[in-house]
């Protein structure tokens, strides 16, 4: 395989609510065209149809241990090196995996974003950008108050002690420090598109000079 037919992978990171889908999406829609991915971190949750429904709610979803980072970096490299892959899917409302799983082809842009994605160095090297998404506390506790009821079924009560037990705790343990392996941080997320453009632009000229 030669770097003129490899896939650029970009890494777009930062808390849950930061705003990383809305910047990837945003990047994706600059680079209308390509051909690209958006791969969610999530989907590698691990498989815990093993566990009961209460000890799944009881897991720490936002510690480095609760993704499949293996299978992960597996068919991340997989797909690196032009080749398809069967990738999970997660169910939120059933806190597991599914069994069904979706083919995925390799596309010359893959955008991997998640909390966690910048936290094992093999991940980190499989990246050609990698994105910090920084935005302030109490906006990203809102979104996150507002997505989790409505696409995910959850109680405000529950997302709020999932928010001060597990979400707040483990962003300053493990997700802010992975800031100082960025390329690009990219304050307030969405909304910054001067950085949003800047990023398309780069992108745009590694696929450029690849072309010649």
């Amino acid at each position: 395989m030669t770097e003129t037919n490899r896939p650029i992978i970009i890494g777009v990171t930062g808390g849950s609510g930061s705003g990383k889908t809305t910047v990837s999406k945003k990047i994706y829609q600059q680079l209308h065209g390509q051909s690209m991915l958006i791969i969610n971190q999530d989907t590698y949750y691990n498989d815990q149809a093993e566990m009961t429904m209460e000890e799944r709610k009881a897991v720490n979803y936002d510690h480095p241990l609760a993704f499949d980072t293996d299978l992960l970096i597996k068919q991340l490299s997989a797909l690196r090196h032009n080749q398809a892959v069967e990738m999970p899917v997660y169910d939120y409302k059933q806190y597991t995996r599914s069994t069904e799983t979706v083919h995925v082809e390799p596309q010359a842009v893959i955008i991997l974003e998640g909390i966690l994605i910048l936290d094992d160095e093999r991940l980190r090297d499989l990246m050609d950008i990698k994105v910090y998404v920084d935005t302030d506390d109490d906006i990203r506790i809102i979104r996150r108050i507002k997505r989790d009821m409505e696409e995910r079924g959850r109680t405000l009560e529950s997302v709020i002690n999932q928010y001060l037990k597990t979400v707040k705790p483990m962003y300053h343990q493990f997700i802010e420090p992975t800031k100082r392996y960025a390329d690009l941080i990219v304050p307030e997320g969405g909304q910054n598109q001067v950085a949003i453009d800047l990023l398309a632009t780069k992108v745009k000229d590694i696929l450029a000079q690849r072309e010649r």
